[in-house]
C-alpha cells in the first residue's frame, strides 16, 4: 500500500516513524519504523508490553511529540512538515484529546470546561452538536457543576465531551480509564464506543487493559517499537492471547 492510498483511507497514518530518546550507547529507540493507519469511523486500540512505544506513538500521531524521521498524516495533512503555529492550529481545530488525568479547570463549570478550547480559538459551538454530545455522555444535569462537585467518572465524561465538541477529525485517548474503577471505566469506554457508533467519530486509544481493548474495532500491537500484529474485532480472550506471545 502506498502512502497516498493510506492518506485516502486513513483518518491518521504513520510511515516509517522513528523516535529515539538519548544518545550513544544509552539511546533508546522508542519507535523503530512504525507504519500503520487508523481508519475513519473506527475505535482502534494500541497495545503492547511496557516500553513497547504505545504512548510515544500516540503522542507523535497527535503532534504532541516530534519524531526523528518518518511522517504522520491527519487525513491528507502531513504533521511532520508543519511549523509550530500551523501545528498548534491543527491540534486545536482537528484533534481532540482525552487523557488519564482529566485536566479540567477547577474554577469553571462542566459546560465552561467543555467549551473552553472552542472559546479560546474564537469559535462558536454548534449548539445542536453540543446537545448531542452532552446527552450521549449523560451530562445534561451536570453542566453547572464544577469539577469538585463531580465524581471521577463524571469528570472524565466532561473531558470526553470537551474532546468531541469541536467535531475533530480524530480523538486520541491515552489510558482514559486509568484513574477510574472498573464500573466507571466501563461507562467511559461505552461512551467512547458510542461516539464512534452514534456520532461517526474516529478514536485512537492507548490502553493496557484487555477489557478496554475489547470495545475497539481493531487492536494494533506494538513490541520493541515496532508493529507486531493486529486483532480485528477483539475480545478479552483474543487480546490476552496475543499479549502473552509478546511477553506482556
Amino acid at each position: 500500500m502506498t502512502v497516498s492510498q493510506v492518506e485516502v483511507r486513513g483518518a491518521v497514518s504513520s510511515h516509517e516513524l522513528v523516535k529515539v530518546y538519548g544518545n550513544g550507547p544509552a539511546a533508546v529507540r522508542a519507535l523503530d519504523g512504525v507504519s500503520t493507519e487508523f481508519r475513519a469511523g473506527e475505535l482502534t486500540a494500541i497495545m503492547g508490553p511496557s516500553g513497547s512505544g504505545k504512548s510515544t506513538l500516540l503522542h507523535c500521531l497527535a503532534g504532541l511529540d516530534t519524531a526523528g524521521s518518518g511522517t504522520v498524516h491527519i487525513g491528507r495533512t502531513e504533521l511532520t512538515s508543519l511549523g509550530d503555529k500551523a501545528l498548534t492550529r491543527l491540534r486545536r481545530d482537528r484533534i481532540g484529546f482525552v487523557f488519564q488525568s482529566f485536566n479540567l479547570l477547577p474554577t469553571l463549570t462542566a459546560e465552561d470546561n467543555i467549551l473552553l478550547a472552542l472559546r479560546l480559538a474564537g469559535r462558536t459551538a454548534d449548539r445542536e452538536w453540543f446537545a448531542r454530545v452532552v446527552d450521549l455522555l449523560g451530562l445534561r444535569d451536570r453542566l453547572r457543576h464544577k469539577p469538585s462537585e463531580l465524581s471521577g467518572g463524571q469528570q472524565q465524561r466532561v473531558a470526553c465531551a470537551r474532546a468531541l465538541v469541536g467535531k475533530p477529525d480524530v480523538v486520541f485517548a491515552d489510558e482514559p480509564t486509568g484513574n477510574l474503577d472498573s464500573r466507571t471505566g466501563a461507562d467511559v469506554l461505552a461512551f467512547l464506543r458510542a461516539s464512534v457508533s452514534d456520532l461517526g467519530q474516529t478514536v485512537v486509544m492507548v490502553t493496557h487493559d484487555p477489557i478496554a481493548a475489547s470495545y475497539a474495532d481493531r487492536v494494533v500491537l506494538l513490541a520493541d517499537g515496532r508493529v507486531a500484529g493486529e486483532i480485528h474485532w477483539p475480545t478479552q480472550e483474543s487480546v490476552l492471547a496475543a499479549l502473552s506471545t509478546l511477553g506482556a
